[in-house]
């Protein structure tokens, strides 16, 4: 689905005493062309009205503040407008302006909150004042919200008219579980499903509505406000009315989304990822006593780092996946988390983030949270202390990681940096090779590496069949070191 470049109606000239109106009011769509995200449902509709083909029920389903009522509200102007049946009302009729963002309301267009007036009583309230005509449109339209909280008596006292309503009558039913309306009635409407809004085209959305406001905002703010909103437009208008509300001159800050949002601080989470990719439990377990002093939540944090860890597989899968849209952060941000990526092997990434998706869930209801924060940083930190798959496999990524980086230190020459290599990695932090039984360990000595053996003729530094060889050696290394690691496991 491509994105659109919507043309916001507000400006300063009608902005003019709505100031105190919450920011989603003030920049309601008032056309099908200012909706964002829906074109699946906004085509069809304005098709439909092109060809006069307009049904007399229709049932708008889809989560919270994707658009459902905003939608039924504009399609009531274009079924009054007096250019209408049109797809684009004029604005200027008696009937358009009435129905406008900041319009009386129409005494034709009946809005009905279902939540509170969804009984059998209300229902044939509704179905007697129905078949009275319009006072002065071409319908008469309810706009059901919250249809799904209608009982199941009160659906079956308007079952009648919706099945055959008079010519004049229009219902729109909205609701954000469809499968609560009975089967009855959502067979003779036409259902038209609302979706979450995609982060791309609600970021682009953000960014012109802080633009018409004038006020400045920082790079970092927009993911955030799209993650907290998301995908509902009106959460994340009002998570944006928020923050400008509380700017300085400088606008909108990162740190101040943050702070203000609850999440968790960039340069906190790239701290406890190097810590992981370098081993340091000392690191990470400093980081986890500054997130609890500095009062943050300990689940929040577990949940970012979950995220942070996710955009890091998906970085070292897909290398140029913030170009691509699969990451949404800033171009400083995706550049750090290529860097990170790199370090970790993909066994690492693959169980640190089930280790903390894990955790994230015992997290729930925990007495301690912080308890079970340092217990996910330590299984993080230790998979020598796991005998599953997981951990062997990022173990071996961590032996790989010693073995490329003792060959590439510098030396003399090309045979000395192969044996210094072999020997590194064989010499690598580990358990090592198993101790026979009965033997005291101050009586043991274990074996001696293996030689590597080097053909008599050594080639010159530029000769191509040196990396041929060097690879080759670096390929037993790996393997020698897995077999040792399985021999171990073996004997336990």
């Amino acid at each position: 689905m491509g994105v659109r470049r919507h043309r916001l109606s507000v400006g300063p000239d009608n902005l003019v005493g709505v100031s105190s109106l919450a920011l989603y009011r003030r920049y309601r769509p008032e056309s099908f062309a200012e909706v964002i995200g829906q074109e699946h449902v906004t085509d069809p509709l304005q098709q439909a009205l092109r060809n006069n083909r307009v049904n007399h029920a229709y049932l708008f389903s889809g989560p919270r503040g994707c658009g459902k009522t905003t939608s039924a509200r504009i399609l009531a102007r274009c079924l009054n407008c007096e250019q209408g049946p049109t797809p684009t009302p004029c604005g200027e009729c008696q009937s358009c302006r009435d129905l406008a963002r900041n319009g009386p309301g129409s005494i034709d267009v009946i809005e009905i909150d279902a939540a509170s007036h969804g009984g059998v009583d209300d229902a044939r309230d509704l179905r007697e004042k129905a078949f009275f005509g319009p006072a002065g449109s071409r319908y008469k339209i309810y706009i059901i919200d919250e249809a799904h909280m209608v009982t199941p008596q009160g659906f079956n006292a308007l079952l009648k008219v919706v099945e055959e309503p008079p010519e004049h009558l229009k219902f729109i039913f909205a609701t954000t579980e469809p499968e609560k309306v009975i089967g009855t009635i959502r067979s003779r409407t036409h259902h038209y499903p609302f979706r979450l809004v995609p982060p791309g085209t609600l970021r682009e959305y953000l960014a012109e509505v802080c633009g018409r406001e004038g006020i400045p905002v920082e790079d970092g703010v927009m993911p955030l406000v799209v993650r907290a909103g998301a995908g509902s437009v009106r959460d994340s208008m009002s998570v944006m009315d928020q923050l400008l509300a509380g700017a300085a001159d400088d606008g909108v800050t990162y740190a101040m989304a943050t702070a203000l949002l609850g999440y968790t601080d960039g340069s906190l989470l790239d701290s406890v990822v190097d810590a992981f990719a370098s081993g340091d439990g000392a690191a990470a377990f400093e980081i986890v006593d500054r997130v609890v002093e500095g009062g943050n939540d300990p689940r929040r944090f577990v949940a970012d780092l979950l995220e942070r860890l996710r955009d890091l597989v998906i970085l070292a899968a897909v290398p140029d996946a913030g170009s691509k849209g699969l990451i949404d952060a800033p171009a400083d941000v995706v550049e750090r988390m290529q860097a990170q990526a790199s370090v970790f092997g993909a066994a690492e990434l693959s169980r640190a983030a089930d280790l903390v998706n894990q955790g994230l869930t015992e997290m729930r209801g925990a007495t301690s949270p912080r308890l079970q924060l340092e217990l996910i940083c330590a299984r993080v930190l230790l998979p020598a202390a796991f005998t599953d798959e997981r951990a062997f496999q990022a173990r071996l990524d961590r032996l790989e990681r010693g073995a490329a980086a003792a060959y590439q230190a510098p030396g003399p020459g090309p045979a000395d940096r192969l044996e210094r290599g072999a020997a590194a990695a064989y010499q690598a932090p580990g358990p090592g090779p198993a101790r026979p039984r009965g033997t005291p360990a101050e009586a043991y000595t274990p074996p001696p590496p293996p030689p590597v053996s080097l053909e008599d003729d050594v080639p010159e530094e530029d000769d191509p069949d040196l990396v041929d060889s060097a690879l080759s050696g670096h390929d037993l290394i790996v393997r020698e070191l897995g077999a040792t690691v399985v021999e171990e496991y073996t004997n336990e």
